[in-house]
């Protein structure tokens, strides 16, 4: 009896191992498709959306068309990076304004959660509930945790015509805000 079940426990052993290099190569197919279809925004047209902000107030991406509208997708309202983040967006909207920008902040929480947070924060700007992550799983940008989903934290630079001009994955929260400005300065002097 010893005798089979050692022998079992070798096969099933030997089966594992044999399969880890179609798991890695896997691994690394995903990994290289999303980072492909990171860089497939730049200059493609945003998808449409029409999502509540946190006043109730519907906004849709061709609503905006003729500005330069600046998403940032973030994880959760009243969490440290996220708070740091639409700080950073709030000190430096009037020059957003100037530059014919809107900024629009985008999670998973609801239109309460965030009335809350705007209200504490005092954000001038709106921040789009995506509670079913319709627009998120667009963008390919849904963290499933297990029994919760979150946005990535991402953003997408979009210019007056609806195409994307930048999409930031590497997004540090207390230079973010500022690097895309600096892009949209940039791109507004072409």
């Amino acid at each position: 009896m010893a005798t089979i079940k050692s022998k079992v426990l070798i096969l099933c052993s030997s089966l594992i191992l044999l399969s880890a290099p179609s798991l890695g190569s896997a691994q690394s197919t995903l990994f290289s498709k999303q980072n492909t279809a990171q860089k497939e925004w730049v200059g493609q047209s945003a998808p449409d959306f029409k999502l509540q902000d946190q006043n109730g107030k519907w906004h849709t991406l061709s609503q905006y068309k003729g500005k330069w509208v600046v998403l940032y997708f973030y994880p959760k309202d009243n969490t440290a990076g996220c708070t740091e983040e639409a700080n950073q967006f709030k000190s430096l909207y009037p020059q957003f304004l100037k530059s014919n920008a809107v900024v629009l902040g985008v999670s998973l929480d609801d239109v309460a959660s965030h009335q809350k947070f705007s209200e504490k924060l005092g954000l001038p700007f709106p921040i789009l509930a995506d509670e079913k992550g319709t627009l998120a799983s667009k963008f390919g940008i849904v963290r499933n945790l297990g029994v919760t989903k979150i946005a990535k934290r991402e953003s997408f630079l979009i210019n007056p015509q609806g195409a994307i001009l930048y999409h930031y994955t590497s997004v540090n929260t207390q230079t973010h805000a500022d690097q895309v400005l600096k892009d949209l300065n940039t791109a507004q002097k072409k």
